[in-house]
């Protein structure tokens, strides 16, 4: 007899973004003439560089040819040319990766979800509130987390962020084995500074721990000073795995690419040097056949000189609509943060109201769709996330209609 994977039960109410797009297409049935203005999903919305589309044309080319076409690749971590400019990457960055310690996949997020299978059901895991909810969600299905209730789940550790330790977690006080960082972060904005992480990295490697860090947002730091990878960190190689993504800083989030990073150097506290690193490419190469070679053509683009050239243009615009919802909000005197280092704006909620009750009137009252904070965590309760992403006239016109019909 076939039985049910019972963690689903414990899953608490809907994904966050299936269900604001539920009430917004029932927002949408009763006011028809209602021009919606979307700063919700982070979902990008400029096309691709035009370096990536013509590299892109150019592998779908190949295809049609039988001197140049190829099926599977011959190693599902990822072209060579792609992985070795990867590495190049991280080597501006002062840290030095060999090629078999980056995989290529199809997505930060499916990645953040997978890795999990490495690691044994008793460990204690421990995530950023808010977080992104596949960190959560993910766990919960795996069964390393219990039944849920007012948006926690019995078993994990909350780290919250909060105003009073600028939205980076505290260590935890007690001994955890798994933990779950992104900066720039997803929702706050925040953007994690090179000491903040070595806490981090000293607290794993004294405990055996293991980091997840999620990097996806990286190509959007302004300071100078911040670091783009936890490699930046010494030691972090002992101690954490980096996840990445080409959807934000490339527009890839429909085309799908992203890398993750599992060093040689990396242990946990009961597994050998390198042994983490094989069990990833065993598992990849069972389960995964590879990113579509013809993906991974346009991200050797985004890659290249003239392709970083033409996506930080698409980045600054992306930020030039951050400056102007944050001046937007800041100038209605409500409190904001993100916004400089992260295309995420985290606002308070004003008089007090909660994240939904949030949603629902800014959507009645500017048909403005945003993001409540309670669907991020707990921690998230009280805020509301808004969106740079979107083409700057939608922005204007948000904008516009917070400013003269938001009722506080």
């Amino acid at each position: 007899m076939a039985t049910l994977n019972g963690n689903f039960s414990n899953l608490q109410a809907g994904y966050l973004f299936p269900e604001i797009a539920k009430r917004t297409s029932e927002f949408a049935a009763k006011n028809p003439d209602a021009k919606i203005l979307r700063l919700g999903i982070g979902d990008t919305s400029e096309p691709l560089a035009p370096s990536v589309i013509a590299r892109l044309r150019n592998a779908v080319d190949k295809m049609s040819k039988v001197e140049t076409y190829s099926g599977y690749s011959d190693d599902s971590r990822g072209t060579p040319e792609l992985r070795e400019a990867l590495a190049e990457r991280y080597a501006a960055y002062g840290v030095e990766l060999a090629t078999d310690e980056i995989f290529v996949g199809d997505g930060a997020k499916s990645d953040s979800a997978n890795i999990q299978s490495l690691f044994g059901g008793g460990n204690v895991v421990a995530v950023q509130d808010p977080a992104y909810p596949v960190y959560v969600d993910s766990n919960v299905i795996a069964g390393k987390a219990g039944a849920g209730s007012n948006g926690q789940y019995d078993g994990l550790v909350y780290m919250p962020c909060t105003e009073d330790n600028d939205f980076f977690p505290t260590l935890p006080s007690e001994k955890v084995d798994l933990i779950y960082l992104c900066s720039p972060n997803n929702p706050t904005g925040a953007a994690a500074t090179l000491h903040q992480l070595k806490t981090f990295v000293d607290y794993a490697r004294e405990n055996r721990a293991v980091i997840i860090f999620d990097s996806a947002y990286a190509s959007f730091i302004s300071d100078p000073r911040l670091p783009r990878s936890i490699y930046e960190v010494e030691g972090a190689k002992e101690c954490a795995i980096e996840i990445n993504s080409f959807s934000k800083e490339a527009g890839f989030t429909g085309v799908r690419l992203g890398w993750t990073i599992v060093p040689r150097d990396l242990v946990c506290e009961d597994g050998a040097v390198g042994q983490l690193n094989g069990m990833w490419s065993r598992r990849q190469n069972t389960m995964f056949n590879g990113a579509s070679i013809i993906v991974q053509a346009g991200g050797e683009a985004v890659l290249s000189e003239q392709g970083q050239a033409e996506c930080k243009e698409t980045i600054a615009y992306y930020m030039a609509n951050a400056r102007c919802i944050k001046d937007c909000i800041e100038g209605l005197g409500i409190t904001c943060y993100g916004g400089v280092n992260a295309p995420y704006i985290w606002m308070k909620t004003p008089s007090g109201v909660t994240s939904w009750e949030f949603f629902d009137k800014l959507l009645g009252e500017t048909h403005v769709v945003g993001t409540p904070g309670s669907g991020f965590g707990p921690g998230g309760e009280g805020y509301f996330r808004l969106s740079a992403f979107g083409h700057r006239k939608d922005i204007d016109r948000a904008v516009e209609s917070i400013q003269k019909n938001l009722k506080l």
